[in-house]
């Protein structure tokens, strides 16, 4: 049975070390059109099914890794994790893998520009950057696709975080997991905005691996999930490459609409919406009835990401007033 240890001896054999006085790497958090839900493989976070997501630009995480000595320290946003905080535990068996020796340990300091643990893939963009910064720190010169698998032992999603703009996570049928990792897609959309809509900034009731779990051991929905990710996206691949905004509007507020059902489908059931959530839905579907072109998507938690056109951006202020808007390939 392959561990996370043996993908990771797998990687870097051969590869030199030339340690730095410090490693630090920027990584954007990505918000997936086509979602990530279930695992084959827990341990390796293997997916069921292949996603595709776009990046949040200069929204994500950077990530400082230096030596230390007695113990590992995780600085998050300037305050400090203690050691049997879930963070610090998460991040501490994340870097268990590269320590060169027992005596080896790390200090890391993060800055989220997202909210964390919120359903906004800071955890993918988190441990996108502390794969990137151990890469600086120790000079392995790791690739783009090396260092995809590498930040999927992490955290599944961080496997896209790798890379900017709009990205496949092909699943992949080894059980070693050699062949799951991310790619970016060529294309590029300009005018494509996505607003971010804060519903609640607090900390999930119940994270995403758990309820992952559940859902796949529970929920009788979840058998057609894997037909549904399958009909989604090659639709979503055409409709960035048609520039057919309608068309990725809906596949991808359907996809984000059918994981949902699959979680309230589960026992017991996991509803991350809150009431705002669903009021914000139902003005989204008011506005599209009256002529506004704009869709949704949600991940794993109360909080929406609009999908909408340049064009549409003033609309779409005056409708959410609160809301950040994002431009994934600039202006």
């Amino acid at each position: 049975m392959t561990t996370k240890q043996d993908i990771v001896s797998r990687v870097l054999k051969g590869r030199p070390r030339r340690l730095r006085s410090a490693g630090s790497a920027f990584a954007p958090s990505n918000i997936a059109l086509c979602k990530y839900w279930g695992k084959r493989d827990d341990d390796l976070n293997l997916p069921v099914t292949s996603s595709l997501s776009v990046s949040l630009g200069r929204l994500g995480s950077n990530v400082t890794i230096c030596l230390r000595e007695k113990s590992d320290s995780v600085v998050l946003n300037g305050k400090r994790f203690e050691r049997g905080s879930s963070l610090a535990r998460r991040v501490s068996e994340f870097l268990d893998l590269f320590r060169p020796d027992r005596r080896t340990f790390f200090k890391v300091v993060a800055v989220n520009t997202i909210p964390t643990a919120a359903g906004f893939a800071s955890s993918a963009s988190g441990f996108a950057a502390m794969t990137m910064a151990l890469d600086d720190l120790f000079g392995w010169e790791l690739d783009q696709r090396e260092l995809s698998i590498l930040a999927r032992l992490g955290s599944g999603s961080a496997c896209r975080s790798v890379y900017e703009g709009f990205v496949e996570w092909r699943a992949g049928k080894r059980p070693d997991g050699m062949d799951s990792f991310a790619e970016p897609l060529k294309a590029k959309w300009r005018g494509l905005r996505m607003g971010l809509v804060v519903i609640s900034d607090k900390e999930k009731n119940i994270g995403s691996r758990p309820a992952m779990k559940r859902t796949r051991e529970t929920s009788i929905l979840y058998r057609v999930w894997p037909v549904k990710v399958a009909e989604d996206l090659p639709d979503l691949k055409q409709a960035i490459h048609r520039r057919d905004f309608p068309m990725l509007g809906k596949t991808a507020e359907s996809n984000a609409l059918a994981m949902h059902a699959t979680m309230i489908d589960s026992w017991p059931p996991i509803v991350y919406w809150l009431p705002e959530s669903v009021a914000a839905m139902k003005r989204i579907w008011n506005l599209r009835e009256n002529g506004l072109n704009v869709y949704f998507t949600m991940d794993a938690g109360p909080n929406l990401k609009l999908l909408f056109l340049k064009q549409e951006a003033t609309a779409v202020k005056k409708a959410f007033p609160g809301v950040q808007i994002v431009s994934p390939f600039g202006d």
